[in-house]
């Protein structure tokens, strides 16, 4: 069943989407297939699945693991929508600092393919959003970091006036206050 791989502006973050086959019963998709996606250029191995729960307005991230722990993603919502960005914290790429974002829902079942050297987060749009993503190393509180989620620098469009935070994300420091290992 194949998928429809879009490039990004920022061409290293890949947009999937999976072939929908839909009748009188409801709905199938495959939502990873190791071969398609490994021939599309994303080639990683992923050793473990997070899924997690958030109220409308929540913003989680912006977060990644620095290396050798670092972390590429591969992110869908399974129930509701959300505004899904990655951040290149690459210092060496021609996008360094850019962002890219898209809407992903149990509507539209697309995901967000992040990979490493990439800071993700993101902003629940609707009542409540069940979100599950793929990463590529598991978890490592020794090697998690993160950005601050209103950087103004990066300036980010996040879809709400008042977003809800946790303690621990409102105190990530700025990108330029980062010492990335990253090339």
């Amino acid at each position: 069943m194949p998928f429809t791989f879009t490039r990004l502006n920022i061409s290293d973050v890949i947009l999937a989407e999976p072939q929908i086959f839909s009748d009188a019963r409801g709905l199938f998709f495959e939502s990873f297939k190791e071969s398609d996606f490994f021939s599309s250029g994303i080639k990683n191995n992923f050793v473990q699945d997070n899924i997690s729960h958030s109220l409308q307005g929540v913003i989680r991230g912006l977060h990644f693991q620095k290396l050798p722990k670092a972390q590429a993603k591969l992110v869908s919502a399974i129930k509701g929508e959300i505004f899904d960005v990655a951040v290149d914290i690459r210092k060496n790429s021609q996008t360094y600092g850019k962002w890219v974002g898209e809407i992903l829902s149990e509507d539209n079942h697309k995901l967000l393919y992040i990979p490493e050297g990439f800071a993700h987060g993101f902003c629940v749009i609707s009542d409540d959003a069940y979100v599950h993503y793929k990463v590529s190393n598991e978890y490592s509180p020794e090697h998690e970091l993160g950005i601050v989620w209103n950087d103004p620098q990066l300036n980010i469009k996040w879809p709400t006036i008042k977003p809800t935070i946790s303690k621990k994300d409102t105190q990530l420091p700025v990108l330029e206050n980062l010492e990335i290992d990253f090339e």
